[in-house]
């Protein structure tokens, strides 16, 4: 499978420690299955700094190749209140628990006004998945841990946009 990852500069050893705090699913290396999702990441970048860059990376290269089972991994398949919950509880910076790869729905452009509402306690939680089932996520693979990233992710190329 190949995941891409926007950014204002190529990443050719992603270095988790580098990561931001207080995002969808905390501090991790973000990357999506989605090459245009990783485009419009990359022209933020763009606009901000002048370059934007995506990415490329193999990862479970060889078919039939599986993440070993000593591997934290927890998965959102759709907006569910458990998702909404966790991004809630790592953009606030609260302690979560702990796994080396989350995979699920990112608060993007179309999901976040319905999320700040839930913040903000505007709405409840069942209000807020009832306004997002219609959305169909955009996924995004977090690497929390550097030894995933480093045994599992391997760089293929970058090139500017």
């Amino acid at each position: 499978m190949i995941l891409y990852h926007g950014s204002y500069t190529a990443v050719e050893k992603p270095d988790v420690s580098l990561s931001r705090e207080k995002t969808d699913f905390g501090k991790g290396f973000y990357l999506t299955p989605l090459e245009d999702q990783a485009i419009r990441w990359a022209e933020r970048f763009k606009e901000e700094h002048g370059m934007g860059v995506v990415s490329s990376y193999s990862f479970l290269e060889k078919v039939g190749e599986k993440l070993s089972v000593d591997v934290r991994v927890l998965e959102f398949n759709t907006h569910t209140q458990k998702w909404l919950q966790f991004i809630t509880d790592c953009r606030l910076g609260k302690t979560v628990p702990e796994y080396d790869l989350i995979i699920g729905g990112v608060a993007n452009d179309k999901v976040i006004q319905t999320v700040q509402l839930y913040f903000q306690e505007v709405i409840s939680a069942r209000d807020a998945i009832r306004r997002l089932r219609y959305n169909k996520p955009n996924f995004q693979y977090c690497f929390k841990t550097q030894a995933v990233i480093d045994q599992y992710i391997k760089f293929m190329e970058a090139r500017e946009i």
